[in-house]
């Protein structure tokens, strides 16, 4: 197996990594940002270390990405279509990234993975596929918006008869210890999405058989340069998660970070589901926003993001698709 397209291709997974990192921070900390509960670069480091460290606390995502969604045949071939499924992921991180739009990136990597197998003539596992990313991706935001609904109903109740003023102070204190949990899911969720395909291309070289363990040196790169992307911050996204759907305050931004966080460590550590950050967290703040009123969510916002998650994996299909016969023609 040629050595050099295995460092090719784990760099480009590092950049995909990187580009998750800055296009997603905003998950992490645009709630707690929005409400001055914590600067941006205070937010931004808080994030970054989280990230890191939510990185090595399961591989349960890592796993299912790896060996549940397609099969990729040994050599240059193999390589190839993972070459191209990180380029389509790459390419419409930075499209969405570029016109604030907070997809997923997960999304647009499972898309271009499917893309590419497609492509490639290889095996697609369509029930993984059905299991691990459709029925999640349809489920989650559900699961967000009245969880997050709940969470604020209850909290309102709870502190109906306390003054708003100590009471907004109280949450902005506590949005820190909420969005470091948001941060720390995003990285267990996140960073292990990449280690899945830094192990699938160990796995394509011969380096590397599906049973043993995760490499420490893949957990910390990757974890390395998604917490370095997070630090690079995405301020695009964030401004979109923070304000344009609806203007959050400190009892908000807590609830709908508690509600994030609890679903990606649900997810991940019961059913290793890879679902999107993006999808809990924006489905999470809709969901806390309805309590102040229907209309105080900015659904016209909404209904554009929402359509957004619906073409990120066909597009990241298509661009990876594209991407492998080109690498086909020149290369394989």
């Amino acid at each position: 197996m040629d050595t050099f397209a295995l460092i090719v291709t784990i760099a480009v997974a590092l950049f995909f990594t990187y580009t998750n990192g800055f296009h997603d921070s905003a998950n992490a900390i645009a709630t707690s940002v929005s409400t001055r509960a914590l600067t941006p670069r205070a937010a931004l480091a808080m994030a970054a270390v989280m990230n890191l460290a939510g990185a090595f606390l399961g591989s349960g995502v890592a796993k299912t990405v790896s060996e549940g969604l397609i099969e990729t045949p040994q050599g240059s071939k193999g390589m190839g279509i993972l070459f191209a499924a990180l380029i389509g992921a790459i390419v419409w991180n930075l499209v969405t990234w570029y016109f604030g739009l907070p997809s997923s990136s997960s999304h647009a990597l499972f898309g271009g993975m499917v893309g590419a197998a497609l492509a490639g003539g290889t095996q697609v596992l369509w029930g993984g596929v059905l299991d691990k990313i459709i029925i999640p991706m349809f489920l989650s935001p559900v699961v967000g918006l009245i969880v997050g609904y709940l969470v604020m109903t209850a909290i309102l109740w709870l502190f109906r008869r306390s003054n708003p003023h100590k009471a907004k102070r109280g949450f902005r204190i506590a949005q820190t210890v909420s969005a470091a949990g948001m941060a720390l899911g995003h990285g267990l969720q996140d960073a292990q999405k990449t280690m899945g395909v830094v192990v699938l291309a160990l796995v394509i070289s011969g380096h590397q058989t599906f049973s043993d363990p995760i490499p420490v040196w893949v957990k910390l790169v990757c974890a390395v340069m998604l917490s370095l992307g997070t630090y690079a911050g995405g301020w695009r996204i964030m401004r979109t998660l923070g304000r344009k759907i609806i203007e959050l305050d400190p009892p908000q931004g807590f609830a709908a970070e508690t509600t994030g966080a609890s679903i990606m460590f649900t997810t991940a550590f019961l059913f290793k589901a890879p679902i999107s950050t993006t999808h809990v967290i924006t489905s999470a703040i809709m969901g806390v926003g309805a309590t102040k009123r229907v209309n105080a969510v900015r659904w016209g916002v909404a209904k554009n993001i929402v359509l957004g998650w619906f073409i990120t994996m066909p597009a990241a299909a298509l661009v990876a698709a594209a991407a492998f016969g080109i690498v086909n023609l020149t290369v394989l």
